[in-house]
């Protein structure tokens, strides 16, 4: 019996999986589902074990997120939830048990999962603590730069009397919070049912409740506490409430729950008071990462990820061998107490009993340009931020303190590779011994440190800009994922600042300055307006407005709009069909006119080595200062609109680049409108008046869709059948015999052609189609993940089909021999209302010139009904395109009308224009069944959607919560879209 009992079970047990770790063994299960970890665990005793193990269960049970209730153990509540559980699971529930298997990961863990914290006594620690400050107290001696404990600043709350379990299970036991849990889905769970699992969870990574949308979920619980008068400030106020980033969290965990180490996000500083329980907090000041963590910044978009141990796991293994000058400072906080954690502070919280808690995050005075810094494009500054100048390569540290030029690309330490594109900033144990935890580690903490003492490391705004990728343009370039908030929302709060702070205009210019190089198109915008002799941008003038991507500056009655999105080949095609269109408006005396901006001038500005030359263009031929970039191919007019829309489309077709540093920018300067926009009074807008405002855009679409499409000309040869130019199975024969396997089987014939303005298109959306699946799943939440698996299966293999071709004929049929224009961004931030008691009338017998287009009545102005605002124009032509007219509804119905079925309704009852294509046959190579599918108006629609650039889908299911769990996007297409198939054309 002796010898058996030393027997190792596992070499016979797992056969050549043996040399594999428990750890990678165990990671490489929560890949499987229930079904085949049930299935795995029937293989030997080993497997048994690894595949009943709670850890696992529990990684298995969150992986899909939703609203979850404890059924006592990770295993059990995932078979309920999946509903694989009977009878005849609770028969067995008595586990196997097998001799002869150690293993040091697994006992680790199954004492991570039981172990106590009494150990843990309460210490005065490290961290100061004090009774009363002043805020000029606290604002010269701890903003900005220490930690410090709080007492008293809490005691007048009801929440110190409110905020117990039983008060809050008898007041809120029924509403579902937010849990933290290292998953990308949301995870909810009843109040009721949280404490419930609190009392019965043995998890070595408790969950923990963590709802930044608590006050939304239980609104009486914001009235149970206020902001401590220390914290008053805050810059995101400026923001509506649904549009500030998440800054206020309710936070309630079990012993042994907590968060790991981290700084917080975009380097804001925050508070933290505790009401019940001890927490147990370490911190570490900027540019000191804890030993143990990893820290992963990604080349590509300044995307930060933080690998570590838990919470639990950093105090029980890695904190016991510091040495004394590589602790960090610590303190326990008791209830009623509040921690202030400064800007780019790291910090650790272990719950030593079940906690209640409540934290804010802000942006005050002290680290506002601090937070414009990390929100910056490029990665070199926020690797920094984080770990210091452990950030860089050994052996080549700038001189930043005589201001050298910093190399962007220098990075990280010795273990770094180049490979990944991600930095890695890693530390093993003191000595150079490596912890278990961290392979990766290279050298002790006091090492390191030491050696770079005379670095001199400063968390000062002046030291970190340095870091800044200087030739990285911050309105072009791709912003990081991790941003608290996204580059339009980032303008947006900067410009509310300038506009209603004046005071703090010098801050908050620098802050600009770093995050959207202000200053550069400041004085760009200077020297265009001096050049056409308009006024010099006032002081309130100079920062620039809108939400868009490319600066808009108002200055007096003009509107100056310097292009530069998508770099210099993308924004002077814009321009150029920009141009081009309101060249076209005059020559047909569209009706349109009277509702888009006039054109004061145009040009391209050059930038040499910081001084701005404009020169004017109107659109036409290729000017000089452009010749040698080769944007058109063949002989160019100089009274064509060569870089117009035709050219312009044919861009899309190309393989997108990498966007190089531009020193020549289109601009364009337009008549200013009166009113404002309709984002800004959406909400106070009566609802006549908003259905006026659906009328009045399907008018002017109307308008829009009926202007004459330029032909396929001015000499430029467009390779309709290049395969290496378009990507696209239409009238590829080596293409189009090799479907993609979906539902749409049915592939158009060998040499099927269609016309060339529709093949373009057709190209287009096809390139789109490309790794739809990939770039769904990038987008990720809120668009289910089970829509995503099944989008190939609904949209069509070949899309000409979307615009219905015929074989037979070989032509195309449908009601439009070509396509159209399009605006492609009717947003709520592209429409002009004006308030009725400062607008001229509108009855149709105005002389407001406005109101007849050479001398006929425009009907869109003729008066139905008094209102108090009325739309008058339609902004930013920049993205003109051709295509489907329906495309041009998406922004429309999800952004203005927010899926409001009768505005969309009064819409198309005004636009009076055809929306789907006459059927004269079905082609032979399509199915009876797929045919009646492609007649749909709303399928051709939310294939749009699918396709669309931007993450249109991410709209739709915010719009729509209920569709989240829809099981087919036929029934997302019916309710978004349906109403669209009940359209009759009246026109």
């Amino acid at each position: 019996m002796e010898h058996q009992m030393m027997i190792d079970r596992r070499h016979d047990a797992l056969g050549d999986l043996r040399i594999i770790p428990d750890e990678i063994l165990c990671g490489i299960l929560e890949f499987l589902s229930a079904r085949d970890l049930a299935r795995l665990s029937c293989v030997s005793s080993v497997m048994y074990t690894l595949c009943n193990e709670e850890p696992l269960w529990m990684s298995l049970c969150l992986r899909d997120g939703g609203q979850l209730q404890y059924k006592g153990s990770w295993k059990k509540t995932t078979l309920h939830q999946q509903n694989l559980f009977t009878a005849l699971e609770i028969s067995r529930e008595k586990p196997l048990q097998f001799a002869g298997f150690n293993s040091l990961f697994l006992y680790l863990r199954w004492y991570r999962r039981f172990t106590t914290l009494d150990g843990f006594s309460f210490d005065s620690g490290a961290l100061e603590r004090k009774k009363e400050l002043t805020v000029e107290e606290f604002r010269s001696q701890y903003d900005g730069k220490s930690p410090v404990l709080l007492t008293e600043l809490a005691e007048a709350w009801p929440a110190r009397n409110k905020w117990t379990k039983d008060q809050l299970l008898l007041n809120h036991g029924e509403v579902a919070f937010r849990l933290s849990q290292r998953s990308s889905k949301k995870i909810t769970m009843k109040l009721k049912d949280y404490f419930s699992y609190m009392e019965l969870q043995h998890d070595e990574d408790p969950l923990y409740i963590f709802d930044d949308k608590f006050g939304e979920a239980a609104p009486t619980l914001l009235e149970d506490y206020s902001v401590p008068h220390l914290f008053q400030e805050d810059f995101f106020d400026v923001l509506d409430p649904d549009q500030r980033p998440p800054f206020r969290w309710l936070i309630i965990g079990p012993e042994r729950s907590g968060a790991s180490w981290h700084v917080d996000p975009a380097l804001t500083s925050a508070w933290n008071t505790l009401l019940l329980g001890r927490k147990r907090w370490a911190l570490y000041p900027p540019g000191r990462v804890p030993i143990g963590v990893t820290v992963h910044v990604n080349e590509d978009d300044g995307d930060v990820n933080i690998d570590g141990p838990s919470s639990l796991q950093w105090w029980l293994e890695i904190y016991p061998k510091l040495a004394d000058h590589d602790k960090p400072i610590e303190c326990t906080q008791l209830p009623g107490e509040t921690i202030f954690v400064p800007s780019g502070w790291w910090h650790c919280v272990l719950n030593l009993e079940t906690t209640i808690a409540v934290t804010q995050n802000f942006a005050n005075a002290s680290n506002f340009e601090y937070v414009c810094l990390d929100m910056s494009p490029g990665h070199c500054h926020k690797g920094v931020c984080r770990a210091g100048l452990l950030a860089l390569k050994d052996n080549a540290y700038p001189d930043t303190k005589n201001g050298a030029p910093i190399d962007a690309g220098v990075m990280n330490h010795l273990d770094m590779t180049r490979k990944g594109k991600r930095l890695k900033i890693s530390e093993g144990g003191k000595d150079g011994h490596k912890h278990d935890n961290n392979s990766n580690g290279i050298k002790g903490s006091s090492e390191i440190y030491n050696k770079l003492q005379n670095k001199d490391f400063l968390y000062s705004i002046d030291f970190l800009a340095k870091f800044l990728e200087k030739d990285r343009d911050h309105y072009t370039s791709v912003w990081s994922p991790s941003n608290i908030i996204g580059p339009r929302e980032m303008r947006q709060w900067l410009h509310r600042l300038w506009v209603l702070k004046p005071a703090m205009r010098q801050l908050i210019w620098q802050g600009a300055c770093l995050a959207l190089n202000v200053d550069k198109w400041s004085n760009c915008a200077m020297e265009i307006c001096a050049y056409h002799n308009l006024p010099s941008p006032l002081d309130e003038e100079k920062f620039p407005v809108g939400t868009g991507s490319n600066p808009v500056f108002l200055v007096s009655d003009h509107v100056v709009k310097i292009c530069i999105e998508g770099g210099l080949e993308s924004s002077v095609h814009g321009l150029g069909t920009e141009l081009e269109f309101y060249n076209l408006l005059q020559k047909t005396r569209s009706p349109l006119i009277n509702h888009v901006p006039e054109v004061v001038a145009s040009g391209l500005v050059i930038d040499e080595n910081g001084a701005y030359k404009p020169l004017s263009w109107d659109g036409r031929g290729v000017p000089d200062v452009l010749a040698d970039y080769k944007l058109v191919e063949g002989e160019c007019g100089r009274d064509e609109f060569s870089l117009g829309v035709w050219s312009k489309k044919k861009l899309e077709l190309k393989s997108p680049g990498s966007i190089s540093p531009s020193k020549i920018f289109p601009y364009i300067i337009i008549r200013r409108c009166r009113g404002d926009i309709f984002a800004h009074i959406r909400d106070t807008l009566p609802r006549d008046d908003v259905l006026h405002l659906a009328s009045f855009l399907g008018e002017q679409l109307r308008n829009l869709h009926l202007l004459p499409v330029p032909p396929l000309r001015y000499g430029i040869k467009y390779k309709i059948n290049d395969m290496s130019l378009i990507g696209c199975p239409n009238g590829l024969s080596d293409v189009s015999e090799k479907p993609t396997a979906n539902v749409f089987k049915e592939v158009s014939p060998k040499g099927f052609s269609i016309p060339p303005e529709w093949e373009l298109i057709v190209a287009a959306l096809s390139r789109r189609k490309e790794n739809l699946k990939e770039r769904l799943s990038q987008w990720g939440y809120p668009i289910p993940s089970s829509l995503i698996d099944k989008v190939e299966e609904y949209i069509p293999n070949d899309l000409a089909l979307l615009f219905n071709l015929s074989e037979e004929k070989n032509t195309f049929n449908g009601y439009n021999a070509s396509p159209t224009w399009i605006h492609s961004d009717i947003m709520d931030d592209n429409v002009i209302i004006e308030s009725c008691t400062h607008a001229s009338s509108f009855d149709g017998t105005t002389s407001d010139p406005r109101t007849t287009v050479n001398g006929t009545p425009d009907a869109c102005n003729v008066e139905r009904s008094p209102r108090n605002w009325t739309p008058t124009h339609i902004l930013d032509f920049s993205d003109l395109t051709i295509g489907d007219p329906l495309y041009d509804l998406i922004p429309i119905h999800l952004d203005i009308f927010r899926g409001d079925v009768y505005l969309l309704k009064q819409f198309l009852e005004s636009y009076k224009l055809p929306l789907t294509r006459i059927l004269n046959s079905v082609p032979s190579y399509v199915s009876v069944e797929n045919w009646k599918k492609l007649k749909r108006i709303s399928y051709r629609a939310m294939c749009y959607c699918i396709l669309h650039e931007e993450n249109v889908l991410g709209a739709i299911f915010s719009l729509w919560d209920e569709l989240r769990k829809a099981e087919s996007w036929e029934k997302v297409e019916e309710v978004v879209w349906g109403e669209l198939n009940n359209y009759k054309c009246s026109g």
